[in-house]
Protein backbone atom coordinates (compact mmCIF):
# COMPACT_ATOMS: atom_id res chain seq x y z
CA UNK A 1 0.00 0.00 0.00
CA UNK A 2 1.19 3.69 -1.09
CA UNK A 3 1.67 6.13 1.26
CA UNK A 4 0.30 9.43 -0.46
CA UNK A 5 0.25 13.16 0.98
CA UNK A 6 -1.70 15.67 -0.07
CA UNK A 7 -1.49 19.46 0.66
CA UNK A 8 -4.71 21.12 0.86
CA UNK A 9 -5.16 24.37 -0.90
CA UNK A 10 -7.70 25.55 1.20
CA UNK A 11 -4.71 26.78 3.57
CA UNK A 12 -2.47 28.25 0.91
CA UNK A 13 -1.68 32.20 0.55
CA UNK A 14 -4.64 33.25 -1.89
CA UNK A 15 -2.74 36.18 -2.60
CA UNK A 16 -0.19 33.88 -4.65
CA UNK A 17 -1.92 30.96 -5.52
CA UNK A 18 -0.04 29.82 -8.54
CA UNK A 19 3.65 29.96 -6.33
CA UNK A 20 1.61 27.92 -3.47
CA UNK A 21 0.45 25.26 -6.46
CA UNK A 22 4.44 25.03 -7.87
CA UNK A 23 5.42 24.82 -3.82
CA UNK A 24 3.09 21.98 -2.96
CA UNK A 25 4.21 20.45 -6.34
CA UNK A 26 7.76 20.57 -5.51
CA UNK A 27 7.35 19.80 -1.85
CA UNK A 28 7.42 16.13 -2.79
CA UNK A 29 3.79 15.63 -1.80
CA UNK A 30 1.62 13.02 -4.62
CA UNK A 31 -0.87 15.29 -5.14
CA UNK A 32 -3.14 18.34 -4.40
CA UNK A 33 -6.59 18.28 -2.80
CA UNK A 34 -9.05 20.69 -3.25
CA UNK A 35 -11.81 21.49 -1.44
CA UNK A 36 -14.95 22.46 -3.03
CA UNK A 37 -17.38 24.29 -0.55
CA UNK A 38 -21.21 25.72 -0.72
CA UNK A 39 -22.33 27.49 1.63
CA UNK A 40 -25.36 25.38 2.02
CA UNK A 41 -23.95 22.17 2.93
CA UNK A 42 -20.76 23.61 4.96
CA UNK A 43 -21.19 27.02 6.49
CA UNK A 44 -18.73 28.57 4.26
CA UNK A 45 -17.60 29.07 0.67
CA UNK A 46 -14.23 27.82 -1.23
CA UNK A 47 -13.70 27.62 -5.05
CA UNK A 48 -15.21 26.66 -8.14
CA UNK A 49 -14.13 25.10 -11.08
CA UNK A 50 -11.78 27.53 -12.54
CA UNK A 51 -9.18 26.81 -9.37
CA UNK A 52 -8.91 23.39 -10.89
CA UNK A 53 -8.55 24.55 -14.09
CA UNK A 54 -5.69 26.98 -12.92
CA UNK A 55 -4.43 23.66 -10.72
CA UNK A 56 -3.80 22.14 -14.01
CA UNK A 57 -2.24 25.41 -15.90
CA UNK A 58 -0.05 25.67 -13.65
CA UNK A 59 0.94 21.88 -12.88
CA UNK A 60 -0.06 19.90 -14.93
CA UNK A 61 1.41 17.08 -14.07
CA UNK A 62 0.38 17.04 -10.19
CA UNK A 63 -2.84 14.75 -9.32
CA UNK A 64 -5.88 17.08 -8.91
CA UNK A 65 -8.20 15.41 -6.28
CA UNK A 66 -11.22 17.09 -5.84
CA UNK A 67 -13.76 17.05 -2.86
CA UNK A 68 -17.00 17.97 -3.59
CA UNK A 69 -18.42 19.83 -0.12
CA UNK A 70 -21.42 19.95 -1.68
CA UNK A 71 -25.11 19.52 -1.03
CA UNK A 72 -25.86 18.69 -5.16
CA UNK A 73 -22.43 18.15 -6.64
CA UNK A 74 -24.41 15.57 -9.17
CA UNK A 75 -25.02 19.24 -11.23
CA UNK A 76 -21.41 19.75 -10.87
CA UNK A 77 -19.57 17.14 -12.12
CA UNK A 78 -18.94 17.61 -15.85
CA UNK A 79 -17.67 20.82 -14.93
CA UNK A 80 -15.14 19.60 -12.38
CA UNK A 81 -14.20 16.85 -14.91
CA UNK A 82 -14.11 19.13 -17.88
CA UNK A 83 -11.68 21.75 -15.23
CA UNK A 84 -9.21 18.81 -14.69
CA UNK A 85 -10.35 16.78 -11.69
CA UNK A 86 -8.43 13.13 -11.33
CA UNK A 87 -11.01 12.34 -8.49
CA UNK A 88 -13.96 13.55 -7.50
CA UNK A 89 -15.25 12.69 -4.00
CA UNK A 90 -19.06 13.38 -2.92
CA UNK A 91 -20.12 12.96 0.60
CA UNK A 92 -22.73 10.39 1.57
CA UNK A 93 -24.72 12.76 3.34
CA UNK A 94 -24.88 14.74 -0.33
CA UNK A 95 -29.05 15.09 -1.70
CA UNK A 96 -28.58 13.21 -4.47
CA UNK A 97 -28.39 9.75 -5.75
CA UNK A 98 -24.61 7.92 -5.05
CA UNK A 99 -25.73 4.67 -7.26
CA UNK A 100 -26.04 7.37 -10.21
CA UNK A 101 -23.63 9.21 -9.60
CA UNK A 102 -20.73 7.24 -8.79
CA UNK A 103 -20.88 5.48 -12.18
CA UNK A 104 -21.11 8.79 -13.75
CA UNK A 105 -17.81 9.86 -12.11
CA UNK A 106 -16.49 6.93 -13.85
CA UNK A 107 -18.17 7.58 -17.23
CA UNK A 108 -16.51 10.91 -17.15
CA UNK A 109 -12.87 9.53 -16.94
CA UNK A 110 -12.46 10.00 -13.16
CA UNK A 111 -11.93 8.45 -10.68
CA UNK A 112 -14.84 8.22 -8.06
CA UNK A 113 -14.77 8.56 -4.34
CA UNK A 114 -17.14 8.77 -1.34
CA UNK A 115 -16.45 10.94 2.10
CA UNK A 116 -18.29 10.71 5.26
CA UNK A 117 -18.53 13.56 7.92
CA UNK A 118 -17.65 12.53 11.50
CA UNK A 119 -20.77 12.04 13.01
CA UNK A 120 -21.61 9.81 9.86
CA UNK A 121 -21.89 6.30 11.06
CA UNK A 122 -19.58 4.07 9.03
CA UNK A 123 -22.17 1.90 7.91
CA UNK A 124 -23.59 4.06 5.90
CA UNK A 125 -21.32 3.91 3.13
CA UNK A 126 -20.73 -0.02 2.74
CA UNK A 127 -23.86 0.27 -0.07
CA UNK A 128 -20.99 1.73 -2.35
CA UNK A 129 -18.19 0.43 -1.77
CA UNK A 130 -17.77 -1.47 -4.61
CA UNK A 131 -18.47 1.76 -6.66
CA UNK A 132 -15.70 3.54 -5.18
CA UNK A 133 -11.75 3.62 -5.38
CA UNK A 134 -10.88 5.61 -2.27
CA UNK A 135 -12.71 6.23 0.93
CA UNK A 136 -12.59 9.94 2.33
CA UNK A 137 -13.04 9.82 6.33
CA UNK A 138 -13.41 13.08 7.81
CA UNK A 139 -12.01 13.94 10.90
CA UNK A 140 -13.25 17.60 11.36
CA UNK A 141 -16.42 18.77 10.95
CA UNK A 142 -15.91 20.07 7.34
CA UNK A 143 -15.90 23.84 6.53
CA UNK A 144 -12.97 25.36 7.98
CA UNK A 145 -9.36 24.25 8.18
CA UNK A 146 -7.26 24.40 11.10
CA UNK A 147 -9.78 22.27 13.25
CA UNK A 148 -8.15 19.85 15.83
CA UNK A 149 -8.15 16.18 14.97
CA UNK A 150 -11.11 14.24 15.93
CA UNK A 151 -9.24 10.72 17.16
CA UNK A 152 -13.14 9.20 17.75
CA UNK A 153 -12.88 8.52 14.17
CA UNK A 154 -10.02 6.68 13.96
CA UNK A 155 -12.24 2.97 14.22
CA UNK A 156 -13.96 4.12 11.04
CA UNK A 157 -10.64 3.86 9.08
CA UNK A 158 -10.20 0.19 11.01
CA UNK A 159 -13.70 -0.83 10.12
CA UNK A 160 -13.15 -0.18 6.51
CA UNK A 161 -9.20 -1.34 6.00
CA UNK A 162 -10.61 -4.77 7.58
CA UNK A 163 -13.28 -4.75 4.95
CA UNK A 164 -11.19 -3.34 2.28
CA UNK A 165 -7.48 -4.53 2.42
CA UNK A 166 -6.37 -3.05 -0.89
CA UNK A 167 -9.04 0.22 -1.21
CA UNK A 168 -7.16 3.32 -0.55
CA UNK A 169 -8.40 4.84 2.21
CA UNK A 170 -8.49 8.57 3.34
CA UNK A 171 -8.12 11.28 6.09
CA UNK A 172 -8.60 14.84 6.25
CA UNK A 173 -8.82 17.25 9.04
CA UNK A 174 -6.38 18.02 11.68
CA UNK A 175 -3.91 16.20 10.39
CA UNK A 176 0.00 16.79 11.22
CA UNK A 177 2.73 15.08 12.28
CA UNK A 178 1.61 13.07 15.64
CA UNK A 179 -2.11 12.82 14.15
CA UNK A 180 -0.81 11.42 10.35
CA UNK A 181 1.09 8.13 12.49
CA UNK A 182 -2.44 8.07 14.49
CA UNK A 183 -4.08 7.37 10.90
CA UNK A 184 -2.09 5.50 8.98
CA UNK A 185 -1.72 3.47 12.43
CA UNK A 186 -5.47 2.69 11.80
CA UNK A 187 -5.10 1.85 8.34
CA UNK A 188 -4.99 4.86 6.45
CA UNK A 189 -2.52 5.40 3.27
CA UNK A 190 -3.91 9.04 1.89
CA UNK A 191 -3.45 11.85 4.03
CA UNK A 192 -4.66 15.21 3.35
CA UNK A 193 -2.77 18.40 5.78
CA UNK A 194 -3.93 22.17 5.12
CA UNK A 195 -2.57 24.56 7.74
CA UNK A 196 0.15 21.85 8.62
CA UNK A 197 1.93 21.53 5.44
CA UNK A 198 1.60 25.38 4.08
CA UNK A 199 2.19 26.94 7.42
CA UNK A 200 6.11 25.63 6.88
CA UNK A 201 8.30 27.79 5.80
CA UNK A 202 9.95 24.47 4.04
CA UNK A 203 7.26 22.19 3.03
CA UNK A 204 9.14 19.61 1.29
CA UNK A 205 10.83 19.25 5.11
CA UNK A 206 7.25 19.05 6.75
CA UNK A 207 6.29 16.28 3.87
CA UNK A 208 9.46 14.32 4.27
CA UNK A 209 9.48 14.47 7.61
CA UNK A 210 5.38 13.19 7.59
CA UNK A 211 6.24 10.23 5.21
CA UNK A 212 9.18 8.99 7.56
CA UNK A 213 7.10 8.98 10.57
CA UNK A 214 4.39 6.86 8.83
CA UNK A 215 6.60 4.76 6.61
CA UNK A 216 7.09 1.76 9.06
CA UNK A 217 3.14 1.94 10.01
CA UNK A 218 1.77 1.75 6.94
CA UNK A 219 -0.06 -1.50 6.10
Amino acid sequence: MKLEILPSLLAADYGRLADEIRRAEESGADALHLDIMDPHFVPNLSFGPDMVALSRRVAPNFYRNVHLMMSRPDLYLEAFAKAGAQTIQIHVEADCDLHTELPRIRALGVKPAIVLNPETPIERIAPYLDEVDEVLVMTVHPGYGGQKFIADCLPKIEWLRARRPAMDLMVDGGVNATTAVDSVRAGANQLVAGSYLFGKPDMAAAVADMRERCRCFLR
